[in-house]
């Protein structure tokens, strides 16, 4: 019996030392869900190895407000110099739904994508990205040849189209008060890439929260600037007529259509919902939805007032960015410092917009199509 019962302590020790081994071996992570009673394996032997880009995005720290600021940079830019500009092509009636049916959908949308995440997440396969989202739905081919070539379309967009417009704003700024001067716009627009690069060094998605708390502010500060400024012209007496009909043929007219609602839609767009939530800290359960609710809060105060404000005043004549409107055809309709300061308001919101996505979907989307090695902490010089 002694002999016996030495055996069976042998064998349970030996176990035990190899589940150990195991358990020690394994490069799993758990964190507990206190108000779900769950832990969440965020990396469990089935999911896919944290690459850079998952680790840019891993530190999860933020909170509601914190999700909040990255989301309502993500998604309001200047792009919102547009919106009198696509009221034209839809009218008074056409503008104000879709505007607001826009937000209604593209709301429900984040918020329910958020909730598939959660769920994913307490499944144990937490998805840092779409294209982790890819993965999972399509399979790993899908995700690496379909999805990850659109979001880096996406960022190569944004990294060229943030510099373009902080230099061509920059360039603005100069020639106000030295209309004669030599600089030409390529030297505004290095100047704005090189700005773009030193953000990009930023560790984290999570270090970006100040600077995105920024950014709504200064979107917030610029917003009412246009929006004083179309209510300031449009009871001038340099006011142009208001005429509201939609000018055009019937052709003319359709394709308006569908360019105004690709305008508003584009307005609403955000291609890193999951990015933003992988920031979150543990538990997650309500706080994406709160920093949804700060988010459309600042996009209802900013796009409605700076789009009925912009077509009130300018009715089908105004231009492709309101800010066109301001300038006479023999003078400013609006003070210099008007013009400077919204520039610089707008110039500062770009910087924080490309920061957003400069950094994180280069480091994805760069080091797993083109070299997939090692390299040192300075790769950030090479993505900017």
């Amino acid at each position: 019996m002694n002999h016996n019962t030495s055996s069976i302590t042998e064998n349970l020790i030996q176990q035990e030392i190899k589940m150990g081994t195991a358990a020690q071996s394994s490069s799993e992570i758990y964190t507990s869900d206190s108000e779900k009673g769950f832990a969440i394996n965020h990396q469990s032997s089935t999911s896919p190895e944290l690459d850079a880009g998952a680790k840019f995005v891993l530190v999860s720290k933020g909170s509601w407000l914190h999700c909040g600021y990255h989301l309502t940079t993500s998604i309001v830019g200047p792009v919102i110099l547009t919106l009198p500009f696509s009221f034209t092509l839809l009218g008074w009636f056409g503008g104000v739904i879709w505007l607001v049916l826009a937000g209604v959908i593209t709301f429900y949308s984040y918020n329910l994508l958020s909730i598939v995440l959660e769920h994913h997440a307490q499944l144990g396969r937490r998805q840092f990205r779409f294209r982790d989202m890819a993965r999972d739905i399509l399979g790993p081919r899908w995700a690496k040849y379909y999805i990850g070539p659109l979001q880096f379309i996406i960022c190569f967009g944004t990294v060229i189209g943030g510099p373009l417009v902080g230099g061509k704003s920059l360039k603005f700024i100069y020639q106000l008060y030295h209309p004669e001067g030599s600089m030409k716009l390529y030297q505004f627009i290095i100047i704005c890439g090189v700005v773009t690069m030193l953000l990009a060094q930023l560790p984290s998605f999570h270090s970006l929260r100040h600077i995105n708390l920024i950014s709504l502010i200064l979107c917030v500060i610029y917003s009412i600037f246009l929006t004083v400024g179309s209510i300031y012209v449009g009871h001038s007496k340099d006011a142009p007529p208001k005429e509201y009909s939609v000018k055009g043929s019937h052709e003319d007219k359709l394709f308006g259509v569908f360019n105004g609602i690709s305008i508003i839609a584009t307005t609403y767009a955000s291609g890193i919902i999951p990015e933003i939530q992988a920031t979150l800290a543990p538990p997650v359960k309500g706080k994406m939805f709160k920093g949804l609710c700060v988010c459309y809060s600042v996009i209802v105060a900013t796009y409605f007032s700076v789009a009925i404000s912009g077509y009130w005043a300018f009715g089908n004549a105004s231009g492709a960015t309101i800010l066109a409107n301001y300038i006479g055809e023999t003078k400013l309709l609006l003070p210099k410092w008007f013009f400077l300061t919204t520039n610089i308001l707008i110039l500062l919101q770009v910087f924080g917009l490309t920061a957003v996505r400069t950094p994180k979907l280069f480091r994805i989307y760069i080091f797993d199509f083109a070299i997939q090695i090692r390299v040192p902490v300075w790769k950030n010089l090479f993505i900017a």
